[in-house]
């Protein structure tokens, strides 16, 4: 029993969300977060330095303001620098003493208070969100460090510009973290890409293709000789490949022994029961020494065909290169017309048409073992009819040349080809038509043929069996032929 080779998975390497996709979204994604976390403590620190940059306004009004004599600063001036600030209000507190610097014509009612001096990085934070996403036009109520050894400086101001100058900020913000995320991504994608994904892709193609074909030497992995961590899985799994692949080789070496021995048998029957049939007439001859002999001698030969027949086994050998040569093919079928004739009680019709000088470029032992399979299967299959009539029951050869290939038919007037037996006619122990029949005579016929570079069939449409194979001549190297020409 042979093992059903597995076929692999059909699925392409490159997924549609495979290994590069996710290393592509994982490290946009970590940047995004890692931009995410520098965009917090950006907006906070923004907002406490546009709040300081009011503060320090205000104190450069405040040294202004206190400089000039009280109430000597013209309204529409005090406005002025209340507008350069940004403020609706400013003040100053200096020990128990709190002095108005300026004031707007209308001061709305404070809804939040920050203390710049302070101000922790929690609150900077939560602060700046509640700023951030807020909608209302509150005010907001600053305190900042004093000039000239003051208790501490105040003013009040609107919050939208505020919010104004923070949205404008993160917009940026969104801009250049976008474009360095992108930069970033890409930089370690390819990075990563190169130095890992692109190696484990590869190592994930070899084990694909070595699975296709493990006993091919070609399939095994070639290392790249790096001395981290992949590279050490390129060796170990390179190493498990020759191994893996030597065992198949001993394997399919003990199945090819097996088949080897099936055919060895399954031809040397043949062989026997030729010299059977001609042992039988040993027995007519009235010399001593051979009426002596001649049962030892057909005990032998039924005891060796016994003995091919009850070791005929299946396995997986293959045939030995033919050597090929240019040989006429008339002699060789009157080999084989005689060798199937030698019993010469079998009255069986033998019909050769072959033209005339025909040359055949083959192995002339291998082509001679292909005609005697199908001949004697086609005069087994005329043996079944009793009684034989050589009109009626003919074994035919027929040869030709079409150009540069040989065709060939051996063709029978028997019952032909059952139709069961039609699609499994050329596998081992599948197209044998006969009680006690091996199926490997086919098999090895197709085998030989196909060794040739030629084709077998089975011809429709005739009477009985024809099974017609091509032998195409060798391709001729005209650069080699020049060569020898030249020399």
């Amino acid at each position: 029993m042979t093992d059903t080779p597995v076929e692999p998975p059909k699925e392409t390497l490159r997924a549609r969300f495979g290994l590069s996709s996710k290393l592509l979204v994982l490290t946009t994604l970590f940047v995004l977060i890692t931009e995410i976390l520098v965009y917090v403590p950006a907006i906070a620190n923004f907002r406490l330095g546009w709040l300081g940059d009011r503060i320090a306004a205000a104190q450069t009004a405040a040294l202004v303001l206190q400089a000039a004599p009280t109430g000597t600063v013209p309204e529409s001036l005090a406005r002025e620098i209340l507008d350069s600030v940004g403020a609706k209000a400013v003040a100053t507190k200096t020990g128990q003493q709190r002095r108005l610097l300026a004031l707007s014509t209308t001061l709305p009612p404070v809804d939040h208070d920050i203390d710049l001096r302070t101000a922790t990085w929690m609150e900077a934070v939560t602060d700046a969100f509640e700023t951030l996403f807020s909608r209302d036009n509150d005010s907001i109520r600053v305190v900042g460090h004093a000039p000239m050894g003051g208790d501490f400086i105040e003013l009040v101001l609107d919050e939208a510009p505020l919010r104004n100058a923070m949205l404008r900020f993160s917009g940026n913000v969104l801009l250049l973290s976008l474009f360095i995320s992108t930069a970033t991504a890409v930089l370690v994608f390819v990075s990563l890409h190169w130095l890992f994904v692109r190696p484990m892709r590869r190592i994930t193609e070899e084990v694909v293709t070595f699975r296709r074909d493990p006993q091919n030497p070609a399939n095994i992995m070639a290392t790249t000789g790096r001395s981290d961590e992949i590279g050490i899985a390129e060796r170990e799994l390179s190493g498990m490949q020759k191994d893996l692949a030597a065992m198949l080789s001993q394997k399919s070496r003990l199945a090819a022994l097996g088949l080897a021995v099936s055919k060895i048998n399954h031809d040397l029957r043949n062989l026997l029961g030729s010299a059977q049939l001609i042992s039988d007439r040993l027995a007519d001859v009235k010399d001593p020494t051979v009426q002596r002999f001649a049962p030892k001698l057909m005990f032998a030969i039924e005891r060796a065909i016994d003995f091919c027949q009850s070791t005929l086994s299946y396995g997986g050998a293959q045939e030995p290169v033919p050597q090929r040569r240019m040989v006429e093919l008339a002699p060789v079928v009157e080999e084989l017309r005689e060798a199937l004739a030698a019993g010469g009680e079998l009255s069986i019709g033998f019909v050769v048409s072959i033209e005339r000088g025909l040359e055949i470029d083959a192995d002339p032992e291998q082509i001679f073992r292909v005609l005697m399979n199908l001949g004697r299967n086609a005069m087994q299959a005329l043996g079944e009819r009793t009684p034989p009539d050589p009109e009626r029951d003919q074994v035919r050869i027929a040869g030709r040349r079409e150009g540069a290939v040989v065709v060939i038919e051996v063709s029978d007037t028997g019952p032909g080809v059952p139709a069961r037996a039609k699609d499994h006619l050329f596998e081992a122990f599948s197209g044998s038509t006969r009680p006690g029949g091996s199926g490997l005579g086919l098999a090895i016929v197709a085998e030989l043929v196909r060794a040739h570079g030629g084709e077998i069939g089975l011809a429709e449409g005739t009477l009985g069996a024809t099974f017609r194979f091509t032998i195409p001549d060798r391709a001729v190297d005209l650069t080699a032929r020049r060569k020898s020409a030249r020399a």
